[in-house]
């Protein structure tokens, strides 16, 4: 094979195959320059292909434009749906080959060009949630600090009051000698003897009064009869 100034010579049938799917499939269509294959010499023409080579090579063509449509739309359905871009995750969703996705230059382009924008976004949405993370931790140690101001000085003042307690408690004991306490002792176990005996003795009055009060009845009962009788007692004797 021999190149010169652009021109290829002495191509095989085979490359002049490759060639044609090339321009049928894969070339820019955008292009600003044009290719032309020429046969310059040889009655050998299965370097060209038939009209049913044509055929199949442009229905490839359509599939693989198909093909490509379905990748976009995949591309932006992951967007939409916020899920990670992959080459795995475009196959599943286009329904094509990851082969396709490798060896297909507009659809490797395509795949790479999005997973490059997830790849931001996703890094945009990380900063964020730290920059989100640390302004609320900012504002929890703030107010640990407060609570722990707050706190300090309630125990500065619980230190005081009990400070003061502990005082008077010192100077009522020294009010009290040992000899004083002692008889404030004794009295108080005497008085408690004594409320022990009035109870007692309270119980006892309790129940005499409960039968004084039965006999009281008892004789209320009696006089009653005696009356009775006393009134009934002359008639009786008449007869």
């Amino acid at each position: 094979m021999n190149k010169a100034s652009g021109l290829i010579k002495r191509v095989s049938p085979a490359m002049a195959h490759t060639y044609f799917e090339y321009v049928t499939t894969e070339y820019p269509r955008g292009a600003g320059h044009g290719m032309l294959l020429v046969q310059l010499r040889g009655g050998d023409t299965t370097a060209f292909p038939s009209p049913r080579t044509a055929a199949a090579l442009a229905a490839r063509r359509r599939n693989t434009e198909t093909a490509l449509e379905r990748v976009h739309q995949a591309i932006a359905r992951l967007r939409r749906e916020k899920a990670l871009v992959s080459v795995a995750a475009v196959a599943r969703r286009a329904d094509v080959s990851r082969t396709f996705l490798y060896d297909n230059a507009e659809a490797r382009a395509t795949v790479a060009a999005a997973m490059d924008q997830a790849d931001e976004r996703r890094s945009r949405a990380l900063a964020e949630q730290d920059d989100e993370r640390e302004a609320t931790w900012r504002e929890r140690a703030l107010n640990a600090e407060e609570a722990l101001k707050a706190a300090r000085t309630e125990i500065l003042a619980q230190r005081d009051r009990l400070g003061e307690l502990l005082g008077q408690v010192s100077d009522l004991e020294a009010e009290w000698t040992q000899e004083a306490v002692q008889r404030i002792t004794t009295e108080n176990t005497t008085l408690k003897q004594r409320v022990r005996r009035l109870t007692t003795d309270n119980r006892n009055l309790d129940e005499r009064l409960k039968a004084a009060r039965s006999n009281l009845r008892f004789q209320d009962r009696r006089v009653a009869d005696l009356e009775a009788h006393l009134t009934e007692g002359p008639d009786v004797g008449v007869r």
